[in-house]
Order: C-alpha cells, then structure tokens, then sequence
C-alpha cells in the first residue's frame, strides 16, 4: 500500500473514532477508550505513511466522486508534511488526556458528542493539509470549522460558551466565503479547481489573490484584527480542545498562507513587508493583552496570537527573499516559521494540558484567586515551568531555535538597499520587546498560580494529575527537549519545504551553512547540567540545614492579600501599552497617615471585539427594533414593498441612473 493510502487509511480512522460511543449508553467509559485507541491507530498509519510517501517521489492521487464539481486529489510534500505530522501527533495525545479530564460523571450529556466532533476535528485538518482541489479543500476546510465548533461548545449550557461559539461561527464564516472568492477568482482565471493552476495565475491577479488568501486564511490563524473568536473560544472548550485549537487548527491558517503563496508564479516585495509587519503588530498586541488577563486559559490564549505573529513575521520575512531572489531570506524566513509551527504546537499544547489540571485543582480559572499550588502539584508546576521557559525562547527549550533563525534572517536582511529593509528592521525590534514580554508574561503565571500562599481555598484533593493526563503532557514536555537539543534534525525536512515553496529562487543553500545549529545542542547540554548540579547543591544544602527562627524584620505571619496579585504584576507593564490596548483601571487611593481600605481593580476588553465590533452590534439591534414596525407579517404589506421598490426601479431605469 502506498504512503499517501496509508495516510489517508489512518485519517478515516481518525474520523470514525466517535462512531462506536454513539451506540453504546452516555456515560460508558469504554467508548471513550475505544475513540482514544482508534485515534492511535489512526495516527499510527498515517506516520507511517508520511515514512513511506517522503521516500518516494511526490505523487497526486486523484479519484473521481460523485460531486458535480472538483475532485478527490491528494498528496504529500515536505511542505505538507510539517503540518500533517503536528495534525497526528497532538490530537492523539489529548485524546488520552481527555480520559482523565472530561470525566463521564461529570459530562454525561456531552460526552458522545464531543468524541464524534473530536475525531473529525481531527481527521478534517489533515484533510486541509493533503488536498489539492480547491473544492475538496473548502470541503474540508468546512468540517474541519464546524467540527471545531462542536467540540468547543461542548458545555453549551453555559452562557458564555454559547457566547464565545457563536462570535467564532461568524468569525471563521466570514474567513470561509473569502476563501469562496479566492478559489473563484483562480477558476475564473484558470479554467480549472486544481491549486496547482496557481502557478499559471495572470500576473495582474496575484494582488487580489494575495489579498483574499490573507484575510481568508488569517481569520483561522488569529491574525490581529481577525483574531476575535479565539480568546473566547480557546477559554471555554475542554483543555484538550483548546490544545488541540491552539497547537494544530490556527495552523492551518498558516498552512494555508504557505501553500497558496507557494504556488502564486509572483511575489512583490510588499506582500513580503506587509505579512511582516501584520507579524510584529499581532505579537506584540498578543503578548501585551496576554499580560492584562485575570482568565488563565484567555492568558494562553493570547499568547498564541503572539506566536501566530512569530510565525507570520518568519513567512513575511520568507517572502520578501523570494520577490528579492534572495534565498538565503527564504531558507531562514520559512525555516523559522515551519519549526516554529511544530514547537507552538508542542509547548502551547502542554500549556492548555497544564491549565485544564490547573484549573481542576483550583476550582477556578481566575488566576488572581489561585496561589500555592506548586506545594501540592509539583509535577504540573515543574512541567508549566518547561512550557513556560520554551514559550519565552530560552535555551535549552525548543522555542529558542526557531526565533534564533527568524533573528538571523531579520539582522541578514538590514542594508544592502533591498526593498522591505525597514520592515525588517521593525519586525527585528519587535521579536526582542515580544521575548521580554512573552518573559514577563510567564513570570506572572507561575508566581501567581504556583508560588506564595493559596489566596483562596483550593479543594483538599488537589493533587497532580493521573496517569492518563501526566502521561501526554510529559511526552510533550519530552518533544520540547528534544526539538530544543536537536533542532539540526528538522533542517533536511526544511530544505525540501524551501525548494519546493521558492522553486525559481534559485539553488537552495544548506541550513547549516547559513544557521550552524551545532553549539544549541552543546549549549543546552551545558545548561541542562548547570541546572542538574545546582539543584543536587541546593538539596544537600536544604538536608543539613537546622530550621530555627530568625530576624523576619516583622513579616512573621505573611498571608496572601500580601502578595502581588497577577493583576499587579502586569499592570506596570500594561502601562506602556495603554496608548492601543486601552486597560480599564480602578487604581487604590492612599491618602493621610490611616488611609482607608482600597483595592486595585484592572480589566483589559479586547480592543477590537469589546470596543468596536460589539458596540457596533448593539446599536445595530437597537436600530432593528426601531425599524420592526415595517415587519407587520401580513402578505398584503410585503406585496406593496414590492411594488414600491419595483416603481423605484422602473423609474430609475427610465432616468438612465
């Protein structure tokens, strides 16, 4: 059997996996077991596949179908496989950690929907990644949104998730019938629904074509300002759907963008400079509102808006080589995006894994009344802190080799008089304030969540998780390590993936040649055994250390309205951003010798959801209902508007208007 039949094998397994639960009695254990067990062999078949077909020479395979339009073609590239191996890999981990998350108890409506969207979220991603017929791809693309909102409103009786499932059916709706009018416009021109007719585009069509593909695509991505639906949605799905949304769905918005501009014969130098900066305004804001979030999972959230700008300034990067003839900024540009797509997936995937046992020990998600729980959860505070030191882009953390090239690409583009330099030059400065702010941002989580006194009353249970949830998060903690010591072992999949995105760029150099990636590994070694040696120095000084009392210059009894609330933490932050992020405050007043008693109080609404998009609707409505009298519901009255507009017209016609 060839690869891509083994891939596409495994994905139809995917996609049946909530079949068995739908016949077996709500609440049965055993039908979540088996949705979990044909989920690994699905994801089994198709690694296996992406083995066999990366070996072989890239094939389309293409079947005839009932349907009226388009066809059944699929295949694999290097390009696709970056995707199509993240879309195997997650999923199947939080599927076992939905085991021990979404207990049957607790959900007893929800749960056989929940496995049937689950799998064909699943199944329909890699379906994006495999097709190359325009009409398969919108077919997929449309299970793949609506399943996604399945399993994100899984607790629909809940306001604020029929809330946040409703603003992301409109949201990705609105990206879809771009993407309507994209491929149309590529029929139009063509002839034909295959995307390989891209590469045939008429010139004059490339801006348009661009234009739709990044407001199409960006919706799915999260791009700052289509990025509406998925603070909300991210924060009221199940954790393992929100790993899931976060670490693999808005890649596809990624996906997508890499694939069309792969095919596109044109690439201006503006396009280049406007993903850029689109990139750098996206991450700062992401981080920026990430800072300002009491929800712990909204938090989490946003900072996958910052990395979707990371990723985004890599692939503007990318592209501004590519109008230039420069491939040496296409090999880093997209090298950069294409790791960073695999590491946001693994640690944003652990770090929603992480917040739903978080959560369930807390009883809450207001990261302002959590505090302490590093004492009774310490496997899930060590695992948070790897997630949080790859997110920040540190070494020896897989996050840190990614934006390493991005960097390398951006500083190699300054001078030269090539067009785009000064978007280089800002995307440059704004990856430096988004490390320090991704910094900040993850020193207010873990010292709010893990450190200090509990500020309010955890349930006496909390404790770490079991196996069933332990276990993926651990194996994604490993992929962290292991992507951030070797990162070296991607380069050859990213040298194909380059040559086949920039074909006519020219001959595509060595990664290594331009990024040696050797000393990463040495240097995380290095750090890995300064880290080891000096916690075995601290335990044997915590060992012979005697406990006696000592000068608490009259901080004896600390309690938790002490400490700094995460709220505190960012708001000095916040500051610097108040010009667009807009932060709502209520600062204490300390007046006198004995002030009175006072608080802080901060909220930061999304600039463009809370405060334009909504306000918006809610005058619409209020217009709507002034206008309702005109909606009588009587025939006689719809008859005479007809009549009316039909005068209109017939008199406008005779006017020559």
């Amino acid at each position: 059997m060839s690869g891509i039949a083994l891939i596409q094998l495994g994905l139809a397994l995917m996609a049946l996996s909530g079949v068995p639960g739908l016949f077996l009695k709500p609440g049965s254990k055993a039908g979540r077991g088996l949705a979990s067990a044909a989920m690994a062999g699905g994801s089994a078949l198709g690694l296996w596949g992406m083995a066999l077909g990366l070996t072989a020479p890239a094939a389309t395979r293409v079947l005839a179908w009932a349907l009226p339009l388009g066809s059944w073609s699929v295949a694999l590239d290097p390009l696709g496989a970056f995707f199509l191996g993240l879309v195997l890999v997650v999923p199947t981990l939080a599927s076992i950690y939905g085991l021990g998350y979404w207990r049957e108890a607790e959900h007893p409506g929800s749960s056989r929907r929940l496995g049937l969207s689950y799998g064909l979220l699943a199944a329909s991603m890699g379906l994006v990644v495999l097709a190359r017929d325009s009409v398969l791809f919108l077919l997929a693309w449309e299970i793949m949104a609506l399943s996604a909102w399945f399993a994100a409103t899984a607790e629909g009786n809940r306001p604020e998730v029929r809330r946040a499932g409703w603003i992301y059916l409109v949201a990705t709706h609105v990206g879809t019938l771009l993407l309507f009018g994209m491929f149309a416009l590529l029929r139009k021109a063509s002839g034909s629904f295959s995307l390989s007719a891209l590469a045939s585009l008429d010139p004059s069509l490339a801006t348009p074509v661009f234009i739709l593909c990044l407001l199409g695509f960006g919706f799915k991505a999260g791009f700052i300002p289509l990025h509406i639906w998925l603070p909300g949605a991210h924060a009221n799905a199940p954790s393992h759907v929100s790993a899931v949304m976060s670490g693999v769905m808005l890649k596809m918005g990624i996906y997508g963008i890499v694939r069309i501009t792969s095919l596109m014969p044109r690439i201006d130098a503006w396009m280049g400079a406007s993903l850029l900066c689109l990139g750098a305004l996206t991450g700062i804001a992401g981080i920026g509102l990430a800072l300002g979030q009491k929800d712990l999972k909204r938090s989490l959230a946003y900072s996958s808006i910052e990395n979707i700008g990371i990723i985004g300034m890599g692939m503007g990067l990318a592209l501004l080589g590519r109008a230039q003839g420069r491939v040496d900024l296409v090999l880093l540009g997209l090298g950069a995006s294409l790791l960073h797509v695999w590491n946001h997936g693994l640690f944003k995937s652990l770090l929603f894994m992480d917040a739903g046992a978080i959560i369930h020990a807390a009883g809450t998600r207001d990261i302002d009344r959590m505090g302490g729980l590093g004492k009774r959860m310490p496997l899930t505070a060590a695992l948070f802190v790897l997630g949080a030191v790859a997110i920040a882009g540190l070494p020896p953390l897989n996050g840190f080799a990614s934006e390493w090239l991005l960097y390398l690409g951006l500083f190699s583009s300054l001078g030269g008089g090539m067009a785009g330099t000064e978007a280089a030059a800002v995307g440059a400065v704004a990856l430096a304030a988004i490390g320090a702010l991704a910094l900040a941002c993850f020193v207010r989580l873990l010292s709010a969540v893990f450190l200090g006194e509990a500020r309010s009353t955890p349930p006496a249970e909390a404790h770490d998780p079991g196996p069933a949830m332990g276990l993926p998060m651990i194996a994604l903690a490993a992929g962290c390590l292991f992507l951030g010591l070797g990162p070296m072992l991607a380069s050859p999949l990213i040298e194909d993936a380059a040559s086949l995105w920039a074909a006519e760029a020219g001959t595509m150099p060595a990664l290594p040649e331009l990024a040696p990636q050797a000393w990463i590994t040495v240097l995380g070694l290095a750090l890995l055994a300064a880290a080891a040696l000096l916690l075995l120095a601290l335990g044997a000084k915590a060992a012979r250390a005697r406990r006696q009392g000592t000068w608490d210059c009259g901080y004896a009894a600390p309690t938790a309205r002490m400490e700094y609330t995460a709220s505190s933490f960012g708001d000095s932050i916040l500051g610097l951003f108040s010009f667009f992020l807009l932060p709502s405050r209520k600062a204490p007043r300390i007046e006198g010798a004995f002030p009175r008693a006072s608080s802080y109080a901060g909220k930061l609404p999304d600039p463009v959801l809370d405060r334009a998009i909504l306000p918006l609707a809610r005058l619409a409505r209020r217009r709507l209902k002034e206008i309702r009298v005109l909606q009588q519901g009587q025939v006689q009255l719809y008859i005479l508007y007809i009549l009316v507009i039909a005068i209109i017209l017939l008199f406008a016609g005779g006017l020559g208007v």
